[in-house]
């Protein structure tokens, strides 16, 4: 018999192309879920199923889906004004929102605050406009020798072209390495990699002077560094200290260097902190942010940055302006769901409550520490990561043909809970309304999954 879920997965089939996906893989191998509908922390699919969303769809969602604050401020705008272009016109959403993103934005008492944001439609769009933008200030005043970027091992910064040469995993790079920018890749700062004895601290410090070489060995020639403050998600949710973040901030300037934060997944409180760059104390050059910049509700980007860099491009010259632009940049919808999540932040005291649910998730992944396929847990703020490595060794991994990580997601997804896993490492990066209740299944989950993907 065809349920109405089996017809929706045909239809699906013969018409979609899906992302980050091999399509050779569905229907078998990797299950195709068909959902109807969101509430709160669950997807609810055709045939009824709940599951639990622990990776909060891709980690857009802060608050829950449905949330409706969030959907009575779009409809609101809706019956409005859903569009309206950018340049030469402006409206209340867009204004509104770019004050208040400058009003919580990162500060560090000796430096001059971020003033101006630029919208693009999304994560990636918003990289590629802070590379354009460094590059561009130092070839309006003559320094057309500054034309290379410092990225870190191990980092992620979407699939756009110029976002992708700053980027560092081969699964994404490496068919495409012959159309991507050479850029200077400076070893990550990860925890994980310390050697045995040697603190998060330490090896943050050991990062940082291995990046001071890169500028001596390359004066002058550098006009940014970029990278995701406090975790590396996309690579595998990598961890490092914020001391490093205090020695980057220090050798940018030192050498005159932009420095470009890419908060877009671990900003709007998924670090403990409104915005990652906070734990160090520091600010950087251009902020780039979406995902949860909207709630989860539409895309949207926008790249905070200084008066100093904005007034780089004034002048009576056409070709010293900024003229990168997307269709619906900062469009009043989105914006409006934008404005909508800010106030959630104030009225629910989010910060404080996810302090709460952190310790708890903290508490449950604990005892997954002594699993004997488990090499390390770690955490900050609301994302939890378990490596999986075989007999629990950090440097034994699991044969990548046995597809661990597939099946620990194939095996949680039986159970109702969503858990895509990056390789071999499954992580907790749940919607900020999960409960107890949920935690205590998340967590229980996980265990089965674990022992099922790993079992001999």
């Amino acid at each position: 018999m065809i349920t109405d879920a089996d017809a929706w997965r045909s239809r699906d089939l013969a018409v979609l192309w899906h992302p980050c996906t091999q399509m050779r893989e569905h229907p078998d191998v990797l299950p195709l879920v068909p959902i109807e509908r969101g509430d709160g922390a669950w997807l609810i699919g055709r045939d009824g199923r709940r599951y639990l969303d622990a990776v909060s769809s891709w980690w857009t969602n802060l608050f829950g889906h449905a949330e409706p604050r969030i959907a009575a401020a779009i409809a609101g705008q809706a019956r409005t004004l859903e569009h309206v272009l950018l340049a030469g016109f402006s409206h209340q959403p867009a204004v509104e929102l770019a004050e208040k993103l400058l009003a919580i934005a990162p500060r560090q008492c000796d430096r001059a605050p971020l003033t101006k944001v630029f919208y693009a439609d999304n994560g990636s769009a918003g990289v590629e406009v802070a590379l354009k933008m460094a590059f561009h200030w130092f070839r309006n005043r003559g320094e057309d020798h500054r034309t290379r970027f410092v990225a870190l091992e191990n980092g992620y910064h979407g699939e756009t072209l110029g976002a992708m040469a700053v980027g560092d995993i081969p699964l994404y790079r490496r068919t495409y390495a012959p159309l991507l920018a050479e850029v200077l890749f400076a070893p990550s700062p990860d925890a994980y990699l310390a050697a045995p004895g040697q603190s998060p601290a330490q090896r943050a410090l050991q990062a940082a002077d291995e990046l001071a070489t890169i500028f001596d060995r390359h004066p002058g020639e550098v006009c940014a560094v970029i990278l995701e403050p406090l975790v590396q998600c996309a690579g595998g949710m990598r961890m490092h200290h914020p001391e490093y973040l205090k020695r980057v901030r220090q050798l940018c300037d030192a050498h005159g260097v932009f420095l470009i934060a890419d908060e877009i997944a671990v900003g709007f409180g998924r670090t403990g902190t409104f915005f990652a760059c906070e734990q160090a104390g520091i600010a950087p050059d251009l902020l780039c942010l979406s995902k949860g910049l909207t709630g989860g509700f539409l895309p949207l980007a926008a790249v905070l940055t200084t008066q100093e860099l904005y007034d780089g491009f004034l002048d009576d010259s056409r070709e010293r302006a900024f003229l990168h632009s997307h269709s619906y940049t900062g469009n009043p919808l989105a914006c409006a769901a934008a404005l909508a999540t800010l106030r959630i932040f104030d009225e629910d005291d989010v910060l404080a409550r996810n302090k709460v649910t952190a310790a708890r998730m903290a508490q449950l992944a604990a005892p997954l520490a002594q699993h004997p396929h488990v090499a390390d847990v770690r955490q900050t703020g609301m994302i939890v990561a378990f490596e999986l490595m075989r007999d629990g060794d950090k440097h034994t991994p699991f044969d990548p043909a046995l597809r661990v990580g597939l099946r620990a997601y194939r095996a949680a997804l039986e159970r109702g809970v969503v858990l895509r896993p990056l390789g071999d490492v499954l992580y907790w990066m749940p919607p900020y309304c999960i409960d107890e209740e949920q935690l205590a299944l998340l967590a229980d989950v996980t265990r089965t999954a674990i022992d099922e993907a790993t079992c001999a």
